[in-house]
């Protein structure tokens, strides 16, 4: 359904995107998980042809986005990151405005309108000014934007940023649903929860790089059945060096070394030796095979907000 062939993207001197490639199945929720930075928005403006690559390629449906941009337009539902709603006009009249730039008109464009609203559950609160709206209500008008023409694909953009958990709830229900049907759909977010919940298959971008890419399964064999286990103190590298011999190594640094253990016996014996050497031990903290130890092993570092 989608095809994307090793597309760059620079904003001068800033490399966004460094060549990635990926393909999604149809009807499947393929997601990108990253922190804010790593390529996610760059990578969805250009699947939906709002920018084009510096190189590379993107087909969907077997349409070239270069060639058939307006084609390609009109079976995709994009919701962006940043709410894209006109404060002072009502939510039904929002939906008109975009759903007419999507060629609806008439009883058609009414008729969608009013679905989406219902599913939604809006549908009391449509002629009420969108200012008047809570952040998980735009949001959730914001999402009808992009499903008002019933698009077979969907990009959906970090679409439950600064909601609370209900409103986050409603709005991973909905995409489910239109996964049921037969939609295909490429989800970006920072929340781990969500891309575990979620996505059928999972890519990891950092620093405009896809790290790995499967299913949760899938990726939570790269740390395998093992604990990550990070260590804190006052101790330099070498201190720490001479205590782990034997002791699979994933980073070290001044004061902090990340380890992985196949047993809790291991981690007591590894913190003995530390004690026994007097060297001071501040926080130990223990991550089962999880996909945020995934993303800790491939990225050297937690994701955060």
């Amino acid at each position: 359904m989608i095809e994307v062939k090793d597309i760059r993207k620079s904003f001068g001197d800033v490399q966004a995107l460094k060549g990635i490639g990926f393909t999604v199945r149809e009807g499947e929720i393929y997601g990108f998980l990253g922190p804010n930075g790593a390529g996610k928005t760059t990578a969805i403006s250009i699947i939906s042809g709002l920018l084009l690559p510096d190189s590379g390629s993107v087909t969907i449906a077997g349409m070239d986005i270069r060639k058939e941009g307006r084609k390609i337009r009109n079976i995709l539902g994009v919701i962006p990151q940043e709410i894209a709603l006109y404060e002072e006009l009502t939510a039904r009249e929002n939906l008109h405005f975009w759903g007419g730039l999507y060629g609806l008109s008439g009883r058609e464009l009414h008729d969608a309108s009013t679905q989406v609203l219902e599913m939604v559950g809006l549908s009391e609160r449509a002629d009420d000014p969108v200012s008047q709206y809570s952040g998980g209500m735009k949001r959730r008008i914001n999402l009808c934007i992009g499903l008002i023409h019933r698009p077979q694909i969907i990009l959906l953009d970090e679409p439950t940023l600064g909601i609370d958990p209900q409103a986050r709830i409603n709005i991973l229900g909905i995409i489910k649903s239109e996964v049921s049907q037969g939609k295909t759909v490429i989800y970006t977010t920072h929340y781990l929860e969500e891309a575990e919940n979620l996505c059928e298959r999972i890519a990891i971008i950092d620093d405009g790089e896809i790290k790995a890419e499967g299913t949760l399964g899938e990726l939570t064999q790269l740390v395998g059945e093992k604990d990550l286990v990070t260590i804190n103190g006052t101790f330099t590298s070498d201190q720490a060096r001479n205590f782990l011999e034997g002791v699979a190594v994933d980073h070290l640094e001044d004061n902090m070394v990340r380890v992985l253990v196949s047993e809790s016996s291991a981690i007591s014996r590894l913190l003995e030796r530390f004690f026994t050497a007097g060297v001071s031990v501040g926080e130990v903290s223990i991550k089962e095979p999880s996909l945020e130890s995934v993303f800790i092993k491939l990225t050297g570092r937690e994701l955060r907000d």
